[in-house]
């Protein structure tokens, strides 16, 4: 199949997943996506085991391993939907709530990648730099399921800068420590440096990667602010943002720093300098329309590749076991990821009630963290990363996804504090 009929698939069945959801299912749409989309894969497999000799499961995992989900994630659609998450976000909002957000999207991660690192080491026999990446990918919150599970629930505006904050900001910061711990677990891997002192070159790449990536993104959105100031073409501007999207991603993996940051650096400074003083009213509900439907497009499209990514995971027994105790690690690293840097604030400032609880549980895991364990070198522990991920992802979409909203409106409803 060519890559229109690839896309045409994957749009026919995401409106008809999603008419299913909205009709019978009546679940959040992308949620409700993944669902129908496990509930089909599932039940191909079923035929093919009742009617071996139509060859079903070959056929569809064929179609699932031609898509490089890794690919299409990473390299295309990752650029569009942290940009469009990006836009919604004030930096004046923001800047208020810098200091958490900072903490938890590098300390946090840190913590969680070490957590996650030794107990799945443990849990596996694995070499520990090897389960270090695997922390390393397992840990950031994925932007898109975290940002949609916001809309559904009534937040502290504080909180709400808080969780979409870090999920934007993690994701790019666990990117880099995933590509800094490749480059060591794999060293003759092109993700990494092969010349020099390991530990150097790591730390060089993580510079350039984090600090090349903020760059870029400010100061590409900043001469695309300048440009739109002196136009007044809704149209023209709504091109000019989805090509700062499209090129700045691209110019970002081209130059070898952070695409993702990047992204959200430049989808900052467009939300909110962009809309504030370069745009009329009209442009400004057109740019937001746009990227809101774009936004919500992807994820549909996303969702359902993640349901059908059970094509490509290999499950047996006792990998299913690990899953399942991996799931229990991750929520622990979670836990510790957001209580540290909270308890070391606390002397400092004060919280909204049920902090603690709503990021932790709300601490989504993503299309990124399966895209990122399918980008990994051939090896005899891929096949247990790739399954574990993808059971860690499907249980967090799924039942932390259906779950974290009525928790934050119970527990998260008081005074908006700082």
């Amino acid at each position: 199949m060519n890559i229109l009929q690839i896309t045409s698939l994957l749009i026919v069945l995401a409106g008809g997943f999603g008419a299913i959801n909205y009709l019978f299912l009546k679940l959040p749409s992308a949620i409700g996506i993944l669902v129908v989309s496990l509930l089909a894969s599932f039940g191909l497999l079923a035929l093919d085991l009742v009617w071996p000799a139509l060859n079903i499961a070959d056929t569809v995992r064929g179609i699932v391993t031609g898509i490089d989900f890794s690919e299409a994630l990473l390299e295309g659609m990752l650029g569009l939907l942290l940009f469009a998450g990006a836009l919604h976000v004030k930096l004046s909002d923001l800047r208020a709530e810098w200091i958490t957000v900072f903490l938890m999207a590098t300390l946090g991660i840190a913590l969680s990648t070490a957590i996650v690192g030794f107990g799945f080491s443990w849990l596996t026999g694995m070499p520990l730099l090897v389960a270090l990446v695997f922390g390393a990918l397992i840990s950031p919150t994925d932007p898109v399921a975290v940002l949609g599970v916001l809309r559904e629930a009534d937040l502290p505006k504080t909180l709400e800068t808080k969780i979409a904050g870090e999920s934007l900001f993690n994701d790019g910061v666990g990117y880099v420590v995933f590509l800094v711990l490749v480059g060591l677990a794999f060293p003759g891997d092109a993700h990494g440096a092969d010349d020099g002192s390991p530990l150097v070159g790591a730390a060089l790449l993580f510079v350039q990667e984090a600090v090349g990536g903020a760059v870029l993104g400010l100061v590409l959105g900043w001469l695309t602010f300048r440009v739109m100031r002196r136009i007044d073409d809704y149209s023209l501007e709504v091109l000019l943002t989805l090509g700062l999207a499209f090129g700045g991603y691209e110019l970002a993996v081209w130059l070898h720093v952070s695409a993702p940051i990047m992204a959200v650096c430049a989808g900052l400074l467009i939300g909110d300098v962009g809309t504030a003083k370069g745009m009329s009213e009209i442009t400004r509900q057109y740019v937001e329309g746009f990227w809101k439907l774009i936004d919500e497009i992807l994820n549909a499209v996303l969702f359902l590749l993640i349901g059908f990514e059970v094509f490509a995971v290999a499950f047996s027994g006792d990998v299913i076991l690990t899953g399942i105790a991996t799931i229990f690690i991750a929520l622990l690293a979670r836990l510790v990821a957001v209580v540290v840097p909270i308890s070391l604030l606390r002397p400092f400032r004060t919280f909204s009630q049920g902090v603690t609880p709503i990021m932790t549980w709300g601490g989504l895991k993503g299309g990124i963290s399966v895209a990122l364990a399918l980008s990994l070198p051939d090896s005899e522990w891929k096949p247990v990363i790739l399954t574990c991920t993808y059971i860690v992802v499907v249980f967090s979409i799924i039942v932390q996804g259906l779950t974290v909203a009525p928790l934050a409106n119970r527990v998260g409803r008081a005074p908006d504090l700082v």
